[in-house]
């Protein structure tokens, strides 16, 4: 399923998630993933959330510097070998994965990978080709 991630830039400096955690709980949004990457100077927190509009809103009236992209999230399944075998439909299909993560629930045995590719709908095709969604 294709998913709207939002992907917020910031100083790398204590504090940062915190600050973006508590906007958006007052703000009644609820983070379903998230993932957090870093370099010497700066960091980049990704975020999957029950509305994108409202989160980039506040995130923006708070001068946070934020994007959306889209994403996919594809239902593993949870034991050895179940990552492996979404790996390999991906890797036959030539597609190139940016990176991913996993997303915080899991439901009916699956885990929730979330997969950056330069095309999803690619992706989607793929996965579903081999009846994984």
């Amino acid at each position: 399923m294709t998913l709207n991630q939002i992907s917020i830039f910031l100083e790398n400096r204590p504090g940062q998630l915190a600050e973006i955690t508590e906007e958006l709980t007052e703000a009644e949004i609820n983070i379903f993933a998230l993932n957090i990457a870093e370099a010497s100077e700066y960091g980049l927190i990704r975020i999957i959330v029950d509305d994108t509009d409202k989160a980039m809103s506040v995130l923006q009236e708070n001068g946070f510097l934020a994007t959306v992209s889209k994403v996919t999230s594809v239902g593993v399944s949870d034991k050895p070998g179940g990552l492996d075998a979404v790996a390999k439909i991906i890797s036959a299909a030539d597609i190139n994965i940016e990176y991913m993560y996993s997303m915080i629930r899991q439901k009916d045995g699956l885990a929730y990978m979330i997969f950056k590719t330069a095309d999803p709908e690619a992706l989607e095709k793929a996965l579903a080709a081999k009846g994984v969604f």
